[in-house]
């Protein structure tokens, strides 16, 4: 179940108004609604059976663009129980995480139920996304929130309310999503539930829980060495031949941590590093010989 995503508005439809200032009104059209605003009223009926991109005039001579929202502009004003996973970064889950369509995912930390709209767009029909999510208030809000952008219950979602490793009853699973304060208490459980060459994804907001939260998963000996970015996204002002960077930007919001589960009984190779300069190596343990490049041990 879910919106139409093209053609003409009908009544049920939600309807994104942005006035000259760019600010931005979520309407459900309704056959007898109106629009209020300060800038004058606009009804419903005006909207319904009009093509998206259309503009309309409120009573007080202002005008609006219609168009259906996007769903990332969605969850940046969705009623929230828990801040949401900003688009750039759940985009960059859906595909630094590869999460396909058909695909068998779980979610640990549901908050206001903003990256489980995308991931429910990314499964498609054949896929199936199970959350779960210790607070019942969080659970609450995201059912609403994300029942509302579909238009309705989806089948392919099941939403448990209960703590991850308790409740996690699942296996063979494709993807594993945590978003929660201490996901490295996690990263057995999902080591259990993984299929191999399945991908575990970790958003934490601080640097001491993105450390040990790549530790744990190379110490655990059941995945691939960590991955570990950010991103930052700057909009820039192009007028003409005026191009500059926005005074504002979007900053850190997270990190992510990516990995991908080895199979049963494989352990991955030691990952060879070179010494970091100034470190002193034991002269016990330089055996090798010049020309081994990883042997290296000269500060220049």
């Amino acid at each position: 179940m879910g919106f139409r995503r093209h053609g003409p508005f009908q009544a049920g439809d939600q309807v994104q108004l942005t006035d000259p200032k760019n600010k931005r009104h979520t309407v459900t059209l309704k056959e007898d609604g109106v629009f209020h605003t300060h800038k004058g009223g606009i009804p419903h009926c005006e909207l319904i059976g009009q093509p998206e991109g259309s503009v309309v005039r409120s009573s007080g001579g202002t005008q609006y663009l219609a168009f259906r929202h996007l769903l990332s502009d969605y969850t940046l004003s969705m009623p929230r129980g828990a801040a949401v996973i900003y688009p750039k970064d759940s985009a960059q889950i859906v595909g630094m995480a590869d999460i396909f369509p058909g695909a068998r995912v779980v979610e640990a930390g549901v908050g206001s139920g903003a990256l489980t709209c995308f991931l429910l767009r990314a499964v498609g029909s054949e896929g199936t996304v199970t959350s779960y999510e210790r607070r019942e208030d969080f659970a609450e809000v995201a059912t609403k929130n994300v029942e509302k952008f579909y238009g309705g219950p989806m089948d392919q979602w099941r939403l448990v309310v209960g703590d991850f490793v308790e409740s996690l009853d699942e296996s063979d699973v494709d993807r594993i999503i945590l978003d929660m304060l201490a996901p490295w208490e996690c990263v057995d459980a999902a080591s259990k539930a993984l299929t191999p060459g399945g991908v575990i994804c970790c958003y934490v907001a601080t640097t001491t829980q993105l450390s040990r939260t790549v530790e744990t998963l190379r110490e655990h000996g059941s995945f691939t060495e960590p991955h570990a970015w950010e991103t930052l996204v700057r909009d820039w002002h192009v007028e003409g031949l005026a191009v500059r960077p926005d005074h504002r930007m979007v900053g850190h919001t997270g990190f992510l941590v990516t990995a991908r589960r080895m199979a049963d009984g494989v352990t991955p190779p030691p990952r060879r590093r070179r010494p970091a300069k100034g470190v002193q190596v034991e002269e016990s343990t330089s055996t090798s010989t010049p020309h081994d490049d990883d042997s290296a041990t000269t500060v220049r």
